[in-house]
Order: structure tokens, then sequence, then C-alpha cells
């Protein structure tokens, strides 16, 4: 086989080169993002881009590389005689127990809800499906922007059966946990939920109520709520804002 002529080995040379600096910068950013989210920085300010060099054994370039995908990240960013600092903190969200927002967040400040639809609807087909009711049911469709602390964290769409959803109509909506109020109105605790979990874009609507930018990346949860006889009540999806929120668990493995 004929050798690669010199002048084009050049240029794939240097692309697999630039291709190496970017998956490098790209795993120190993965490392770096971890240690924020975990708190690892006191006082919010990275170190200097010297010493992360020294701490991960990476050239200059490829730190200041990783910082700049954490700033497109809005994660940190450079202030002038600082250095760079963190700038957006993400809140954990639980995926092994089956909890409501405000249970999940406690620690974190107080869980507030803007109550934006709320009422019967005819339950699209999808919907009467996953909640094992006939064609054509009226479900109570209940939609809420939810709030921690004040800023916009998930926008949240469930549809429950009318014979247990319907009570939650004289209930305070904008204070408490769907959650807690089932667990009310059904005189005892909630069973299991089936859930999905994806990236989506965000369209204009969401976008606008999450204050977040349209075409953003949201995490969708998708989640079916049974009660402990497998009875589904809860079908929710529920769209987070990626910035605001870090879904995480304990999982073990069985043989």
């Amino acid at each position: 086989m004929p050798a690669e002529p010199a002048s084009a080995a050049l240029p794939v040379a240097a692309a697999r080169r630039r291709r190496l600096r970017a998956d490098r910068a790209r795993q120190l950013a993965d490392l770096l993002r971890h240690q924020i989210l975990a708190g690892g920085f006191p006082g919010g300010i990275l170190p200097l881009e010297d010493v992360i060099a020294a701490d991960f054994r990476a050239s200059r370039n490829t730190v200041r590389q990783a910082l700049d995908l954490l700033r497109g990240e809005q994660i940190v960013e450079r202030q002038p005689g600082v250095g760079t600092v963190v700038v957006c903190e993400k809140f954990p969200h639980g995926l092994d127990r089956l909890q409501g927002l405000a249970e999940t967040l406690r620690e974190h400040g107080r869980v507030t809800n803007e109550v934006r639809t709320v009422g019967p609807v005819p339950a699209p087909a999808p919907v009467a499906h996953r909640l094992g009711l006939p064609d054509h049911s009226d479900v109570l469709c209940v939609e809420r922007l939810r709030r921690l602390n004040g800023l916009p964290l998930s926008l949240d769409l469930s549809y429950l059966p009318m014979d247990i959803g319907g009570e939650l109509l004289g209930c305070d909506l904008e204070n408490t946990d769907v959650f807690r109020l089932l667990e009310q109105l059904t005189g005892g605790p909630l069973g299991h939920a089936e859930i999905t979990l994806e990236a989506v874009n965000a369209d204009a609507h969401s976008a606008a109520v999450l204050q977040a930018p349209r075409g953003a990346a949201v995490l969708m949860l998708e989640r079916l709520t049974c009660l402990p006889d497998g009875r589904p009540v809860d079908l929710e999806f529920i769209r987070f804002r990626g910035d605001r929120i870090t879904m995480g668990g304990v999982l073990r493995r069985s043989l």
C-alpha cells in the first residue's frame, strides 16, 4: 500500500491532535462539574488554571478549553480580580425514593406552585390507556409551575382518574405536593412508580414559563404512580430546567 503523502498527512495529524485535546477537555470538564456540584470548591472559587493543570496532569490549553465548556453551560464565569467562580447552583433530586418535589428539596428551600390549569378534560387515548381507564373517560388535568425559593424549576402536567382526582379540586394545590394530597385522600401511602427520564428541547411554551432559552435542553421525567394494589392514579410529565437540577440515586446489582 503506497505511503500517505506528507502534505496530506499533516492536516490529518493536526485534526487528530485537536480531537484529542477536545476529548481531554470534555473529560476534565466532567470531573470539574462533579466537584462543583458536590461543593468541592470553598467559596465557589475554582483554583488557578496552573493549579488545575497540575492537579489533573493536563495542559493549560486543555484546562482553558474545559473551563470554556463550563462557561458555555453557565456553571462558571470569569470575574476580573477574582478568577473563575461558580455561578449556578443545582439541586439534587433523588431517583431511588418516591417523593414529591417539596419533600425531595425540603433541605434546600421552599417549593411553591403556580396552578396554571386545573379541571376535567377528556383523556387522550394514551393517557386513558396508561391509567387503565375506558376510552374517552374524563380525567383531572393539573398543570403547575413549580418554583424553589422563587426560581422557576419545573413545569408539571398531571393526569388523574376523576374518582380520586376530582377531590383535589378543593385542596391546596399551591402549597402541597400532589403525592401528599393523594395519600390524605386515599388514607394510606402510595405504592410504586414507573419512571422514564430523557432530555428534550424546550418548546416555546415551556421555555417561556420556565424562563429558559427557547430550544434549551430540559430534563423530562415521565412518571406513572400507582397505589399499593397496583392501580395507576397519577400520570405526570415533568419538565425540569436542566441547569438547576441533578438526578441521582443508588443502584444495587442483583444477580
